[in-house]
């Protein structure tokens, strides 16, 4: 089993990253929305959607919106969310979205908070753009927001300890063979924990080589959440949008 399906089905993924700023996520998604000049009720995916804050928010501002993730943990807890334009279901990204799971296409793809670059081979990236592809709508967008790999590689911090619900996380992160490898390392009531996560640090260039084999083209690329101009050595993100011809 890869080390995703594990990690974001487990209590400590969440303990972990509880305290991420979905204050700014939103910020960033109300930005993104108003710059793409995506109009309201149009039919967005939240690829790789997790606990499903992002999806409720879309949904809020007035979009169809259908949230997919790989845990059947978090599926099942945002089950609660759902009304008549908002739905959730389990989901690998590696797999066709339509028909099989969403029986109409799309006019946006939004792939958030670098949810890419967790699978080994070159083939499994390039489904997970084939099946964007094919779910959306001609001149529908796809939002990838990645890491900036050459940032990561200038900012790495090799060692950590953070402390979230009285438990200690020992976090390093090294880069090897063109990944970043985070080790996570805690005890919890007497016993030990170990886990890690690995995310391929694509350059700008991969990422646009799998976008235009699929029929996207590059429309815009962002640096940071407040849509800042992307810089190579010192933006903190690489957000792609592409749009498919």
């Amino acid at each position: 089993m890869a080390w995703f399906e594990t990690w974001f089905n487990t209590p400590y993924y969440h303990i972990l990253y509880k305290d991420r700023n979905f204050e700014e996520a939103e910020n960033f998604i109300s930005l993104l929305i108003n710059d793409l000049q995506i109009p309201k009720h149009s039919k967005i995916i939240d690829l790789a959607c997790g606990k499903g804050r992002h999806s409720v928010f879309l949904n809020k501002m007035g979009f169809e919106v259908l949230g997919l993730d790989l845990s059947e943990e978090s599926i099942s807890q945002n089950k609660i969310f759902e009304n008549e334009t908002l739905k959730f279901k389990v989901h690998d990204m590696r797999d066709p979205i339509y028909p099989e799971i969403s029986k109409m296409k799309v006019d946006a793809v939004c792939n958030l908070f670098t949810s890419f670059g967790y699978f080994e081979s070159e083939d499994d990236d390039k489904k997970v753009f084939r099946s964007v592809a094919d779910v959306l709508e001609d001149n529908g967008f796809f939002v990838l927001d990645f890491l900036n790999e050459q940032w990561v590689k200038n900012t790495l911090v090799a060692e950590a300890v953070t402390t979230k619900g009285n438990i200690d996380f020992h976090i390093s992160k090294r880069i090897e063979d063109q990944h970043v490898i985070k080790d996570i390392v805690f005890k919890h009531q007497g016993e030990d924990f170990y886990f890690f996560e690995k995310v391929k640090l694509h350059t700008l260039e991969e990422i646009g080589s799998y976008a235009a084999e699929f029929g996207f083209e590059r429309v815009k690329i962002y640096g940071d959440y407040n849509l800042g101009t992307f810089d190579r050595d010192t933006s903190p993100r690489c957000i792609n949008v592409f749009r498919k011809l």
